[in-house]
């Protein structure tokens, strides 16, 4: 038996428009989004961004894929070790193989900030720490306040889903997240609650690209 041929750029294509309308996977097919963070969210962030066929990502972290990231993360055991840099890709990949993905193993720091991000007119905040969500987004609105900037506070637990909003802070940037909710003994970060505010991350960035204008998500 003959091996099925691949899947074209075309037939992909054709499928996304299908679902999207020509006009707005254009927009997506252009778009390019930078994920700072591959863990709960960003990892989350990137597939749903792969899923729609936004055409330019740009994926940032230094860890590896650690058997507790498993709860909440899109890896598998086969990831183990690997850097989530290239075991994002490779699955993002699976998904669209036509996909632009670029690489940054590298922690972000005020000094290398200005370079990463030079080439991103949209920035998905997913770091861990409070104190690195603070240096990227300071970062950001200092270096690019152009840009549009989407960040994420307040997901822990199993509380009320409702509670899990996104927010306008200022023209270009938007929070997503309770605002409240930080880890602790029994609280930690579940993937139900976590995938919850990377979707709202996920569609506050879509809602940008796609409105006609500029208009707000």
């Amino acid at each position: 038996m003959e091996p099925r041929n691949p899947i074209t750029k075309e037939q992909i294509q054709r499928a996304l428009r299908e679902r999207h309308s020509a006009g707005v996977q254009d927009k997506l097919d252009h778009a390019r989004v930078a994920v700072a963070g591959l863990g709960g969210l960003g990892s989350n962030v990137a597939f749903a961004l792969a899923r729609i066929g936004v055409g330019h990502l740009h994926l940032i972290d230094f860890d590896r894929v650690d058997l507790a990231n498993l709860n909440r993360q899109q890896y598998f055991l086969r990831h183990l070790g690997m850097y989530k840099t290239d075991a994002l890709k490779e699955e993002l990949l699976q998904i669209n193989p036509y996909l632009d993905i670029r690489t940054d193993c590298i922690r972000v720091t005020e000094g290398n900030l200005p370079e990463l991000f030079a080439e991103d007119p949209i920035v998905c905040e997913a770091f861990d720490s409070p104190e690195a969500k603070a240096m990227l987004v300071n970062g950001i609105l200092e270096h690019f306040p152009q840009a549009f900037l989407v960040s994420a506070s307040g997901m822990a637990g199993y509380s009320d889903s409702n509670r899990i909003q996104t927010r306008k802070i200022t023209d270009h940037f938007y929070l997503c997240g309770d605002g409240i909710a930080q880890t602790g003994p029994g609280y930690g970060l579940m993937a139900p609650r976590v995938a919850l505010c990377a979707a709202h991350e996920a569609n506050c960035i879509a809602q940008y690209i796609c409105t006609t204008k500029g208009e707000e998500p």
